[in-house]
């Protein structure tokens, strides 16, 4: 009878595989997000009140101590609910909840990590709980609590694991040395709808992608068995370890030498649980304030046709337009995991349209060329509030081009979704420190408002919880560039904008996209049909030429897409050239160098002016630098010329123009 239970524990009930795979497929055809969760009895657990739930078609359940601690701390179970509880009950009699929701036989699959997500909001929503939990694995728990830990790290107090699975090639898959069970590992392919290649080829096991844990320092325990041949630490505990603590994690591993070691190790006694239950309250409680996600976002006229594409059409285009915060690995892929998994049936195409150093006003130029032109967007996220600051963009043209990228985009498409995001650097903590907001925010959220766009500020969000003494800027967030601490949180605040916006919209099964009408523009002269207009137009070349394949010859750095392509050059002062443009808005996007020159220009034959195109980067940096000589002529023809100046920045090296496009509106 022992051995039969302990096999069950770890190998699960052959009854519950067919289940699970109904589960799989989300029961009637829902996915989890739209499971309902209802109260179904009341029964005693140890002498502790139990409240059972059904959330969809899987059972869950919470116990409530005898008197709660103050914040409602508690601790989440993954699998096998009844296998050594003395800790949790310990945990109870301290004034902690425990709670389980059933979704063994799903080996952690997202699908499985989603029904936690529902049962994890309705646990802090309903009743209460704390927003960070302690989680609790056993045997193939590990998978579950790791799966969603990693893509929750702020969402966690702690990790408390006994004998983990950490790698699923070494359990059920049986590839490494550990025995596996054939049946199970086709079992989990199913469950992931992997073949057996992709299985093998998975990178996202326990052991894989800790970084964003270790940055939110989450304490973990590991309790192991030193013989345990089913899930052999060599493979599991030991690699996770040394590649946890490596990325900074705080980890402890116990080995377990005393008593029984059944199941061939992998069943052991705890001792001393006590032990465990004082260390797991020590990095839970008392419960730290974190201010919550949705002060900082506006839901306005939310994402429902994006909703509506994702969940009937099973077709959708996301464009991510941005800089170096949006090109960097980080917030927008995790973004595009989340999207994938919160709609298995739909296929996904991504466009990945930031470029290091560009603001709204090369968004503007740009938008048609580099997302427009692949086809129509359903969704875009669109970022350029640190580089318009960085650049020195002044308000009014800011307006211009930012409201120029929402209506070009709604005018290809009048169903896009759109979402403004405005993210953080040192002058914006310090503007919103003196009680002033930042111009660039102001101007993200005017836009925003103005058309009913959802929009989150990360700016003041960073600001308020490093004044909350959530986390150090120094040492966790570290630069305007986020470490990986702070892609984690706009991960997170983005992914809580994007649940409401869906979790609160009205599925319109069978409908169109609502096709709203683009009120009157707040600017006449937005930017709002913004391209790149040929190098090839310009006449009258005097001293430039075209290089149709430049890169730099004195080593230094470029940006991609802006290197081995066509470039109008001028060295000499006195250069000069024509070009005739239609439009109400002219410039050019270069790459200024550490030879960058002073150019003067003049409009329709209008007094000259002139621009200095060197950069504070320049020296370092062929910098793609977006200029705009005038953005409110009146509509019609106009001719533009440009002259090489004979004075030079006391930095530069010389006196050139490298044009790669010019812009026009």
């Amino acid at each position: 009878m022992i051995k039969t239970l302990l096999t069950a524990l770890l190998f699960g009930f052959s009854a519950g595989i067919a289940l699970a795979q109904n589960h799989e497929n989300g029961g009637a055809g829902n996915t989890p997000a739209e499971y309902t969760i209802q109260k179904t009895t009341t029964n005693s657990w140890k002498g502790f009140e139990r409240v059972n739930l059904s959330i969809g078609r899987h059972s869950a359940y919470y116990v409530n101590p005898k008197k709660s601690l103050p914040g409602n701390p508690w601790i989440w179970r993954a699998s096998f609910p009844d296998w050594h509880t003395n800790i949790d009950s310990i945990l109870l009699t301290r004034g902690f909840h425990v709670a389980f929701v059933n979704v063994d036989d799903q080996y952690g699959s997202p699908y499985a990590l989603q029904v936690w997500d529902v049962f994890y909001k309705y646990l802090i929503t309903t009743q209460g709980f704390a927003t960070k939990v302690a989680l609790e694995g056993v045997s193939r728990g590990g998978l579950y609590v790791y799966g969603w830990a990693k893509r929750n790290p702020d969402k966690v107090s702690c990790i408390y694991n006994e004998a983990p699975l950490c790698d699923i090639k070494s359990w059920p898959g049986g590839k490494l040395s550990g025995p596996g069970d054939a049946a199970l590992w086709k079992q989990l392919q199913e469950v992931y709808h992997f073949t057996e290649q992709q299985a093998l080829n998975y990178h996202d096991n326990p052991i894989d992608n800790l970084d964003g844990l270790a940055a939110y320092k989450v304490p973990v325990m590991h309790i192991i068995g030193l013989e345990d041949k089913i899930v052999p630490n060599a493979e599991n505990t030991n690699i996770l370890a040394q590649r946890y603590t490596a990325l900074g994690g705080p980890m402890m591993v116990y080995p377990v030498t005393a008593g029984p070691q059944e199941l061939n190790g992998h069943h052991f006694p705890i001792e001393h649980p006590e032990q465990w239950a004082n260390q797991i309250i020590g990095y839970s409680y008392p419960v730290k304030k974190v201010l919550p996600y949705n002060e900082y976002f506006n839901v306005r006229n939310g994402l429902a046709n994006s909703l509506n594409l994702f969940k009937t059409n099973k077709t959708a285009t996301v464009a991510f337009l941005g800089g170096s915060i949006t090109y960097n690995p980080g917030w927008r892929e995790k973004i595009i995991r989340y999207l994938t998994e919160r709609f298995p049936a739909t296929s996904f195409h991504f466009i990945q349209a930031g470029i290091p150093s560009l603001g709204s006003v090369p968004h503007a130029f740009r938008l048609q060329r580099d997302v427009l032109d692949s086809g129509r967007v359903d969704l875009m996220f669109v970022e350029a509030a640190v580089n318009d600051n960085v650049n020195g963009l002044d308000s009014l043209t800011e307006v211009k081009t930012l409201e120029g990228i929402v209506r070009h985009a709604k005018t290809t498409n009048p169903a896009m979704d759109i979402v403004m995001m405005e993210f953080v650097d040192p002058d914006k903590i310090r503007d919103y420190d003196n009680g002033k907001t930042p111009f660039q925010i102001a101007n993200h959220e005017l836009i925003a408002r103005y058309y009913g766009l959802p929009s989150i500020n990360l700016a003041k969000e960073v600001t308020d919880k490093l004044n909350n003494r959530e986390f150090s800027w120094q040492y966790d967030f570290k630069d305007l560039h986020p470490a990986v601490y702070g892609q984690e949180l706009y991960f997170a605040s983005i992914k809580s904008l994007l649940d409401n916006c869906f979790d609160n919209a009205v599925l319109t099964t069978g409908a169109k996209p609502a096709n709203k009408t683009l009120p009157k523009p707040l600017n006449a002269f937005s930017i709002s049909n913004g391209q790149y207009y040929s190098i090839t137009n310009a006449k009258n070349l005097n001293g430039w030429s075209i290089n149709p394949d430049w890169a730099p010859t004195d080593n230094v750095g470029t940006r991609d897409g802006f290197v081995h392509k066509p470039m109008l050059i001028a060295t000499k002062p006195g250069s000069s050239l024509t070009l005739p443009f239609k439009g109400s808005a002219i410039g050019m996007a270069i790459v200024s160098g550490p030879d960058a020159g002073i150019i003067n220009y003049s409009i329709d034959g209008s007094a000259e002016k002139q621009m200095d195109l060197y950069t504070q980067y320049s020296s370092w940096l062929y910098l793609p630098w977006y200029v705009t000589f005038s953005t409110d002529l009146k509509k019609g023809n106009h001719t533009l010329k440009l002259t090489i100046n004979n004075n030079k920045n006391i930095n530069s090296k010389g006196n050139t123009c490298q044009v790669i496009y010019f812009l026009s509106n």
